[in-house]
């Protein structure tokens, strides 16, 4: 077999149980929901927050650790006891007969989440640096496996919930494990172990990449495209349903239709890096996510403000008022009359309607250019579903070839410690997929706007291009200072 074919098949084996551990990661946000509604498990909203956000931490603090293991040990390894270890709390889970338990037995399973740093540190290693991109980024697209759950596990609560309406729940995460299970036998028959050769050994050297900058850096920019992409699959649905009145099933599948695509053009976020480099594409990337997000931070308001008025045309007096027009000596002042025709809401621009208000009566003295009617201007802005729709497809889009761009960066910087410093991004990029929705709660509460996170999107997206933007120029100015003046001076 030659040493390409073995690479892609080790690949074909990251990609599955990628994908496999994806959805088990994101399991509780459709097992929780459904046994919240019907009502099997009597938990708070808060403690129902909890148990959503509870895998997505344990999946990204122990990122770091299982990269340095992957880094030493090697991806076979790594990955085939991460698989059966912890399909175990997925085979408890239907013995959880409490928030607690529940919320333990979440936190383990939920470390199927690290498997992205096993994954990268493990397919780095067998593809030269001009496959790198592409393969990393066909590896990425094992988020898909978020939409996965999100299209079967619904079905298939609701077919084993058929005949057992109170138990039939407890088979799904049986389910789960057994394929976690399957797979880490398929890992352990037919992948092969591997090891950087230049990966240091003791801890210290280990962890010394982490001093970088550049890390930190990479970091910020997962906590966008990879930590948001996270938080807005799970912020999305009551989006939708809170501002667009939209159906449960409906809410959902608009949610699946910004997580699909972002999972799916990784790959192609990865050609992308392989051939015009990684960082004209985060330029690209994190330009696109400034201006959408832009564009998606204006709610759906209704702005009422002064418009224009009628005023007298000399001095007289008021002979007559009428609901259309004001007389003053002899002379007719045209009102504009109210209309009740309702805004549409399907407009995609600000709709505009003016009218006045009479202000002066009958026989009232008047003197020239005195306010006979005051104007009043009504903007409505519906904020149409199918654009904001669209725009919310776009910027998973750009978030999903950002996060193969990102990882496009890391190989090529840090070869031989891929997995530590994976490890760390990947933490950084989870950590966004926890907090974001906090944060997002916090603003929406502060400002009652369902658009503040879009705001806190674009400042975000604003500072990741400020700080690449400046550290390439601080690295032209450094090891080009002859043509960075040249550039200064034109």
């Amino acid at each position: 077999m030659s040493s390409l074919s073995q690479s892609h098949r080790i690949l074909f084996l990251n990609t599955l149980a990628f994908t496999i551990c994806f959805a088990c990661w994101t399991l509780n946000g459709v097992l929780v929901t459904y046994l919240t509604d019907k009502g099997i498990f009597n938990f708070t909203v808060v403690q129902t927050g909890w148990l959503l956000g509870i895998p997505i931490l344990s999946g990204s603090i122990f990122r770091l650790p299982i990269g340095i293991l992957t880094d030493k040990y090697g991806g076979k390894i790594v990955f085939s006891v991460l698989l059966l270890l912890c399909s175990i709390p997925l085979f408890l889970l239907p013995f959880a007969s409490s928030f607690l338990s529940f919320a333990l037995l979440s936190f383990f399973f939920g470390l199927v989440g690290t498997s992205f740093a096993v994954g990268i540190g493990y397919t780095s290693i067998w593809y030269p640096k001009e496959w790198q991109g592409r393969a990393l980024g066909i590896f990425g697209m094992g988020n898909t496996g978020a939409a996965i759950t999100t299209f079967i596990a619904p079905t298939l609560l609701n077919y084993l919930s058929e005949k057992d309406p109170i138990n039939g729940w407890k088979m799904l995460p049986v389910i789960y494990a057994v394929t976690l299970v399957i797979i880490g036998i398929l890992f352990i028959v037919f992948a092969k172990n591997k090891t950087n050769p230049g990966v240091s050994k003791t801890f210290p050297q280990l962890m010394s990449p982490l001093k970088n900058a550049r890390v930190w850096r990479f970091g910020a920019y997962y906590f966008l495209v990879f930590g948001f992409f996270v938080a807005y699959s799970q912020w999305l649905l009551p989006n939708f349903m809170n501002v667009y009145s939209t159906t449960l099933v409906m809410g959902g599948m608009f949610a699946t239709l910004f997580s699909l695509p972002s999972g799916v053009i990784r790959a192609f976020g990865g050609y992308l890096s392989d051939k015009f480099g990684a960082r004209k594409v985060m330029y690209w990337v994190l330009g696109s996510s400034i201006a959408i997000s832009f564009l998606l931070m204006f709610p759906k308001m209704e702005i009422y403000t002064a418009g224009p008025g009628v005023l007298a045309m000399n001095n007289g007096v008021v002979t007559e008022v009428s609901a259309d027009k004001i007389i003053v000596n002899n002379k007719t002042h045209q009102i504009n009359t109210k209309k009740d025709s309702d805004v549409s809401t399907e407009s995609v621009f600000p709709v505009k309607k003016s009218w006045q208000e009479i202000v002066v009566k009958q026989n009232q003295e008047v003197k020239k250019k005195e306010l006979l009617a005051k104007g009043i201007t009504q903007i409505n802005f519906s904020a149409n579903l199918w654009v904001y729709l669209v725009l919310v497809i776009l910027i998973g889009i750009s978030w999903g070839i950002g996060k193969a761009a990102v990882y496009k960066h890391i190989p090529e910087y840090f070869p031989n410690e891929v997995g530590v410093v994976g490890g760390m991004v990947g933490l950084i990029g989870g950590l966004g997929g926890f907090f974001g929705p906090i944060i997002f709660g916090y603003l929406l509460n502060y400002t009652g706007l369902w658009t503040s996170s879009w705001i806190f999107i674009f400042i975000v997206s604003v500072l990741c291009l400020l700080w690449m933007h400046r550290t390439i120029i601080k690295a032209l100015r450094s090891k080009s200072p002859e043509f960075t003046r040249e550039i200064e001076d034109k």
